[in-house]
């Protein structure tokens, strides 16, 4: 009687937690998009919830078509500020930091490199969805 009960116990607990894993799952959706300009692949991933305007957990990852070396980065979104100096208005693409060397994937499809604050790569790319 105690083993069955338990079973019981057991199965209606994960039945019950059943609906919180898969608002779990949703609640963690990510998006990706691909960039492709002449000499560089760009993968976007959002790791933020579906609906976040911002979102500080994005990741890069470049592929250089000619040598298949790539890099991976962290890094965030990017807005313009609205009146008030604080709400996210709007969206500029994604900045990526790697010691000295920024990188800026704009929303129109613009790879920029920068050494510092001096530009050193710029190429205009096609989005794609993966």
């Amino acid at each position: 009687m105690k083993s069955k009960c338990l079973k019981y116990i057991t199965r209606t607990v994960k039945i019950a937690l059943l609906p919180i894993s898969i608002f779990f799952v949703l609640e963690q959706a990510v998006s990706a998009e691909t960039l492709n300009t002449p000499n560089f692949t760009v993968t976007i991933t959002r790791n933020c919830p579906e609906g976040y305007v911002t979102c500080d957990d994005v990741t890069y990852m470049g592929t250089n078509r000619q040598t298949k070396q790539s890099i991976r980065l962290k890094g965030q979104t990017q807005h313009t500020l609205c009146a008030d100096g604080v709400t996210p208005c709007a969206f500029l693409g994604y900045v990526f930091h790697n010691g000295n060397y920024h990188y800026f994937v704009s929303r129109s499809g613009d790879l920029q490199v920068y050494e510092d604050e001096k530009l050193i790569m710029e190429e205009r790319g096609t989005w794609s969805e993966p």
